[in-house]
């Protein structure tokens, strides 16, 4: 039997220029959709899971086209909500080499940031439910979407559901005391802790020591001390920690440590030439969480997780399109990218 996991949160139109064109460099703009839980949702879907995602989109056109993009995947989108007036749009410019990528939001008003708590009836959505997962960038739209978000928790403690929650901290959406004081809250339901070297420092003041990110140098220890201290403040089962050094905006290297309460399991590293790096911090997420549901040990988990993250970034648009065969092939060991005849 299939094990089904529900994600909730905002999916968004996302325009963006073709290749590594500037914004408006031509009169052309790439429409496709995505968001952080979304991603989730379709990674999922992908490896074989009963995935569904939750939102509120407009019953227009707009919205339509949103949960079509899902439902091409096989994602169950019967939860989600209509209503409201808005699609949230990010205009998305890729960077490459010493250029950084832009995000810019316009995303107020949407129909999600406008939801009440009263939408959503989440005893019923959790029914037959295994895994819930959500993203620090759902209660950043608004306080009562923070509500939404502890109702849901509430609603998934009390079924006995597996909770996940990526840190995810977004400055343009909220200040880091919004930030801590919601997610101290919401945290407390919480299973399994995603996070990356940013989000534990911005949003409990927890960080590694002895790294600096933009030198792309890792400290493995700084990062056993920041796990350690999550899972002890919040008593997380589970504090997976991604590890991206930024060579610059085409290359990274990329790799993962889960610390399971005993165990600091470090992933092998892999050195990405990308191509589209948004969604790479949810297909690890997705990643991890198919091979908990799967019953892997914390060492192939947290290389499952890597692995399909690494195929992410040379993947265009938010949804990683991989199978986990696709994955484990990887995670195996061959990286080589030759031609499969």
């Amino acid at each position: 039997m299939s094990k089904k996991v529900v994600t909730f949160g905002e999916i968004m139109l996302r325009l963006a220029p073709n290749g590594y064109y500037r914004f408006f460099q031509n009169d052309q703009m790439q429409a496709t959709f995505g968001g952080g839980e979304a991603n989730v949702a379709v990674s999922l879907a992908n490896f074989g899971l009963d995935s569904t995602y939750v939102t509120k989109l407009p019953s227009h056109a707009i919205g339509q086209a949103a949960v079509d993009s899902l439902r091409y995947f096989g994602v169950d989108t019967s939860k989600i909500v209509r209503g409201g007036d808005r699609v949230g749009i990010y205009y998305l410019e890729k960077g490459a080499s010493q250029r950084g990528s832009v995000c810019i939001y316009d995303r107020a008003h949407s129909a999600i940031q406008e939801a009440s708590a009263s939408d959503f009836d989440w005893n019923t959505i959790f029914e037959g439910a295994d895994w819930f997962h959500f993203t620090g960038i759902t209660p950043a739209l608004g306080p009562n979407v923070v509500e939404i978000c502890r109702e849901a928790c509430k609603a998934a403690k009390a079924k006995g559901v597996k909770i996940s929650c990526d840190l995810n901290y977004r400055g343009k959406l909220w200040t880091r005391a919004e930030a801590r004081e919601a997610m101290t809250d919401l945290c407390q339901y919480v299973d399994v802790c995603i996070s990356n070297e940013e989000d534990a420092k911005d949003v409990f003041g927890i960080e590694a020591e002895a790294t600096d990110i933009y030198a792309g140098e890792i400290n493995h220890e700084g990062y056993k001390s920041v796990a350690k201290q999550l899972a002890d403040k919040f008593g997380f089962e589970k504090v997976a920690i991604t590890l991206r050094e930024s060579h610059s905006a085409s290359d990274n290297g990329w790799s993962a440590m889960l610390f399971d309460g005993e165990n600091y399991c470090f992933s092998k590293k892999y050195q990405l030439r990308i191509v589209d790096r948004v969604g790479g911090g949810d297909s690890f997420g997705a990643g991890l969480i198919y091979a908990l549901v799967s019953g892997k040990s914390s060492q192939d988990a947290i290389e499952f997780a890597v692995a399909a993250s690494a195929l992410k970034h040379t993947i265009e648009g938010d949804f990683n399109r991989v199978s986990v065969s696709e994955v484990e092939k990887l995670s195996g060991g061959d990286g080589s990218g030759r031609v499969q005849r």
